[in-house]
């Protein structure tokens, strides 16, 4: 896990600047826990120079990976980057701090297709930060196949040629649309029924990366990728020998919010940073860097063409409407984890 660390002088400006964004505590600091490759380090040297606040950044790789060490008491955050189904299992445990909207303003650059969803209704713990989905990248160098689903990508001839995210619920959530199964129906029923297709499919991945799955295709490592649809587009910018698809199957819609834990020592600063991040000119900085699907509908109109056209960052209407959002698992989700981890020993 990379860890990366902004610090700054606090200057006469930081009072003025933490006026202005409605913050009233003294410039600090400001702890974010959050995805890796996901907030550019000049954004975050951009907020400091504005506010005086000393920004600390701890990276994780996966939803679990943040909720195990939460869970544990671990760290002193005062933002996490929760995904949807996180949120709404934070929300029912009591672990958010409820937002003071009055120092959010720029929330009204969001998409309203973004806000109110079911698992924040009211959008009282979350802002939406980032959305994007999952999907194969082909080198057409490499492969001649007519790869379409995941079941194309996991065939014995493309073994050791695979590099897949290292998240278990995603693995998993694969599996089950391979069966024809919703993606948060992870009953033990059906994790035995995908049991032996993660068998089968485990065993062909030659690296697992959640961080930057990118990386191995870029370098030619590997032919094929189940990634995050930001990396997907960077590759299509990369080089065109990259294609994009949208699995057959169907495939995870996902909504990254920031949020704030119970435990937060700095909110005010926190709040403060919220409202950085939705700005238009903050919010389009992020997708030149990591050019996901933006749901701040302010800074979309902005974008260029050539970034809009890009399939990975903004699939279509239609394609969106065959993907399904996770939602909280509880308990199963441990299991979920056993059983992907127990296979990949194997």
């Amino acid at each position: 896990m990379k860890t990366k660390t902004t610090k700054c002088i606090v200057s006469a400006a930081a009072a003025v600047a933490l006026t202005l964004t409605g913050a009233t505590q003294a410039a600090e600091k400001l702890n974010i826990y959050c995805w890796s490759e996901y907030i550019p380090q000049d954004v975050i040297d951009d907020f400091s120079k504005e506010t005086g606040i000393k920004v600390s950044v701890e990276n994780y790789a996966s939803n679990e990976e943040m909720l195990a060490k939460l869970g544990a008491g671990g760290g002193s955050f005062d933002i996490i980057q929760p995904s949807e189904y996180v949120v709404e299992a934070l929300v029912k445990e009591k672990l958010l701090r409820p937002l003071d909207k009055k120092a959010i303003p720029n929330l009204k650059n969001i998409d309203s297709k973004f806000l109110n969803m079911s698992f924040d209704p009211g959008n009282k713990y979350s802002v939406p930060f980032m959305a994007g989905t999952v999907g194969i990248v082909v080198n057409t160098e490499l492969v001649k196949d007519d790869i379409k689903s995941f079941s194309d990508v996991f065939k014995p001839a493309n073994k050791g040629k695979i590099v897949a995210l290292d998240d278990a619920r995603e693995i998993t959530a694969w599996a089950l649309l391979s069966q024809g199964l919703p993606i948060n129906d992870m009953s033990d029923a059906n994790l035995e029924k995908v049991k032996p297709v993660l068998a089968n499919w485990l065993p062909l991945v030659k690296v697992f990366d959640s961080d930057s799955p990118k990386t191995a295709l870029l370098n030619g490592d590997v032919a094929i990728g189940i990634v995050w649809g930001g990396e997907g587009a960077i590759l299509l910018q990369s080089d065109p020998k990259f294609r994009w698809i949208i699995p057959a199957e169907g495939t995870h819609l996902f909504i990254d919010s920031l949020a704030i834990p119970k435990t937060a020592k700095n909110v005010n600063n926190a709040e403060a940073f919220m409202n950085f991040i939705l700005r238009t000119d903050i919010s389009k900085q992020i997708s030149d860097a990591f050019p996901y699907t933006n749901p701040n509908l302010a800074a979309r109109k902005i974008l260029t063409e050539e970034q809009i056209r890009n399939k990975a960052s903004f699939p279509s209407d239609e394609e969106i409407a065959k993907m399904q959002v996770f939602r909280d698992i509880g308990t199963q989700g441990s299991k979920v984890d056993e059983l992907v981890t127990s296979l990949k020993a194997q």
